[in-house]
């Protein structure tokens, strides 16, 4: 895995490996070199290979990614997203490439199968022409964050406590959500999380006069207090390809509004597990936040509805059962026969 400092798709390969080798594989972690990856790794039993995962004249990574895969001899070699897919090399295992979005799939083109992790993705990837025999839907799982000691959001005394989280990228739609907040004067927003866009954010939220009804938190890992600290879960994202910010809401029993990107989409059954808005629409966002604030036996319902639904299948025990058979369902040993 060659992601970022910090991330979803980042954060979820970390739990995956570890929960897998909790459950008795084998496994073995190669990173892009990052110390506190590595020890968080390391916390859970794993010995992760660092590696550079460079650019162009990267000329180390491919031989050294090559000679740690043949030490660790694997059934299966998991690529996860682009950069690791491109220095994947060929070999005596099965080469897999997890897709977590809509990515150029000329970067997986060694691989022997595909990971897509909804369903929509899995579509998308077999309409590109990959044989549909060999693309397969496994979603992620979120860590229980249910029983969290509430965190003090910075929030006034009286305030609807509203809560965002991710990096601080356009395709998140932070902007409409403080769109959204400058129409709701008895709201106060948080938003956990750090990236590129944040300069232009502060500068928009003076611009609209809600500089004072919204904190920056900074990149956090106590998800679960900040969650069980605020009273609606909003999720703005312009692009979406899943959505772990919606599991963990509702993992945390937090009703959640949703614009209607394509993972927050799929996930979400509209009145029932959340409100979808369209995207892009800050008003629709305020007042489909507004409805939930006005009618709190309604955002409690919903809330009680998405706990149900991460309950049923997007648990640690549940997605790790799927990744390990469909693992064993394409290990070569299972393949020679």
């Amino acid at each position: 895995m060659a992601g970022a400092h910090h991330g979803g798709a980042e954060g979820f390969y970390e739990r995956l490996c570890l929960a897998l080798h909790a459950a008795g594989e084998e496994v073995l972690p190669v990173i892009r070199r990052d110390a506190e990856r590595a020890a968080r790794l390391r916390a859970g039993g794993l010995d992760p290979v660092q590696l550079g995962f460079g650019g162009a004249l990267d000329l180390l990574t491919g031989p050294r990614l090559r000679a740690a895969l043949a030490a660790f001899a694997p059934a299966v070699t998991v690529a996860w997203m682009n950069r690791a897919a491109r220095f994947a090399p060929k070999g005596p295992w099965t080469l897999v490439g997890r897709l977590g979005g809509y990515y150029d799939l000329k970067y997986y083109r060694r691989c022997d199968h595909l990971v897509g992790n909804t369903r929509d993705l899995v579509r998308w990837i077999a309409e590109q022409g990959w044989p549909a025999a060999r693309v397969h839907h496994v979603p992620n799982f979120v860590d229980d964050l249910a029983g969290a000691v509430p965190a003090a959001l910075p929030a006034p005394a009286g305030s609807a406590r509203l809560l965002a989280m991710g990096r601080l990228h356009r395709n998140k739609g932070f902007d409409v959500a403080l769109r959204a907040l400058a129409l709701l004067p008895g709201a106060h927003l948080s938003i956990a999380g750090e990236g590129p866009e944040r300069a232009a954010l502060e500068t928009l939220a003076r611009e609209l006069g809600v500089a004072d009804r919204v904190a920056f938190l900074g990149w956090r890992r106590d998800v679960g207090a900040l969650l069980a600290g605020c009273d609606i879960f909003v999720c703005s994202s312009r692009h979406e390809p899943l959505g772990n910010i919606v599991l963990e809401a509702w993992s945390a029993s937090r009703p959640v509004v949703a614009a209607a990107a394509q993972g927050p989409r799929e996930l979400i059954e509209e009145g029932e597990t959340g409100l979808l808005v369209p995207t892009e629409d800050s008003e629709a966002l305020a007042r489909g936040i507004s409805t939930l604030l006005d009618d709190p036996q309604r955002a409690a319902r919903l809330a009680q509805c998405g706990r149900a639904a991460f309950g049923r299948d997007f648990t640690e025990a549940a997605v790790v059962a799927r990744w390990r058979d469909f693992l064993a369902s394409v290990a070569p040993r299972r393949q020679a026969a």
